[in-house]
């Protein structure tokens, strides 16, 4: 059964501005939370008397919960509307925002878990609406959705530390994230109240676990999500050690989520064009092997470059299979399924990715291995990206037709 051309919002303008709208409020929540202790660092461990490795769960338990909890969504979705689960999660991410600024190590740690849980249900709610709210604007909307993720995941990190200093505490930048949940809100409650014929059919009527096709966009979301955080934990150390000062590295480190926007917004949109998304994959593979050789070979030579192919194809990687979700998938229910098991499988990868690449450092203080792993892991990406961005849905896999 094929999605139909004609979304539950068209000839409805104002309805589908308001969906549009909390699409993106709701998107607007899913790294900020996370992301806004990178710069406090050194204020929350003298704060709360944590040592690096202690503080490092504040970062690592999100994603350990963006692995666990996708798999149940789609279990959840059976029983509870998405529109209710999305208020639902927006409210779990209020709470652990909110539970963070408590000064009490189990009270932040279990606000940490909340937050992780809550972005988990959004990450695998929302690909699932944009292909049930816009079946015809799919491209689009998971552009605007991966731009306003990423504009979050800035907001977060460059309003840290003026906010900290505005109040002179470091918990309110920290608080910011537990308020903005609640006013993103709003269009949710309205929303509710709209009959939307979206949710049906029950089940996906594929066995995501046996399709090969559900795999190859798994393999590529997890591998996509290695890299990324990887080189996110990882960069500003090399960069050091190839003779950049540290406040420059830290500074090119962050220019990665700025540069991602641009790809963020027009990958969705010429995905969607494409019946084959194959020569897109090789594009992306060929700008961030290019940007690996450049840091394994010259990483001092033109920093800014490498720099800006990784954000570019790393932007562009993370938004392409976002929309070969919607793509590869005949309705809502088979996308969100979809979502949830490459988000289960994929984070629970890239979960691993900065521990090894920094045991194989440590190993040898040298970047040597941990960058040749990373170009292979780029190869692997490539090559079960060329098998997603093959025509076909699920379904037709399924049938063992392509």
């Amino acid at each position: 059964m094929h999605h139909p051309i004609k979304g539950p919002f068209d000839g409805r303008p104002l309805i589908f501005s308001l969906a549009v709208a909390a699409i993106l409020l709701a998107a607007a929540n899913l790294r900020g939370g996370i992301v806004v202790v990178g710069p406090l660092v050194e204020d929350i461990k003298q704060g709360l008397g944590l040592n690096a490795s202690v503080f490092s769960m504040l970062t690592t338990l999100p994603l350990i919960c963006f692995g666990v909890i996708s798999a149940i969504v789609p279990a959840l979705t059976r029983r509870v509307t998405p529109p209710i689960l999305v208020l639902g999660a927006l409210l779990v991410i209020a709470l652990g925002a909110g539970l963070r600024v408590v000064p009490v190590l189990f009270v932040i740690l279990c606000g940490t878990l909340a937050l992780g849980c809550g972005i988990a249900l959004l990450n695998v709610l929302i690909p699932g609406l944009v292909k049930g709210y816009f079946p015809r604007q799919t491209g689009i909307m998971t552009g605007l959705y991966s731009v306003t993720l990423s504009f979050g995941a800035g907001l977060g990190t460059y309003l840290a530390i003026p906010m900290r200093d505005a109040f002179a505490d470091w918990r309110a930048p920290m608080l910011l994230w537990a308020l903005l949940p609640l006013i993103c809100l709003l269009p949710w409650l309205y929303l509710l109240r709209v009959h939307v014929h979206t949710y049906q059919p029950k089940r996906t009527g594929v066995p995501l676990w046996k399709n090969p096709l559900a795999w190859a966009i798994t393999g590529y979301m997890g591998l996509q999500s290695t890299c990324f955080y990887s080189l996110a934990t990882w960069l500003p150390l090399m960069l050091f050690d190839a003779g950049l000062d540290d406040h420059y590295a830290g500074t090119l480190t962050s220019l990665i989520n700025l540069f991602a926007i641009p790809a963020n917004l027009l990958t969705p949109i010429v995905a969607a064009r494409m019946r084959d998304q194959r020569l897109l994959v090789l594009a992306i593979a060929a700008l961030a092997i290019t940007s690996l050789t450049g840091l394994l070979l010259a990483p001092a030579l033109a920093p800014l470059l490498w720099v800006g192919l990784i954000g570019i194809s790393g932007g562009a990687a993370l938004s392409l299979v976002l929309t070969l979700f919607a793509l590869r998938s005949e309705n809502t229910t088979q996308a969100m399924s979809l979502s949830a098991m490459a988000q289960s499988v994929g984070y629970l990868i890239a979960a691993t990715g900065p521990f090894v690449i920094g045991a194989l450092y440590d190993l040898n203080k040298s970047w040597l291995i941990p960058l040749l792993l990373l170009l292979l892991l780029q190869l692997a990406q490539g090559s079960l990206g060329v098998v997603a961005g093959r025509p076909g849905t699920l379904t037709s896999w399924g049938d063992g037709k392509t």
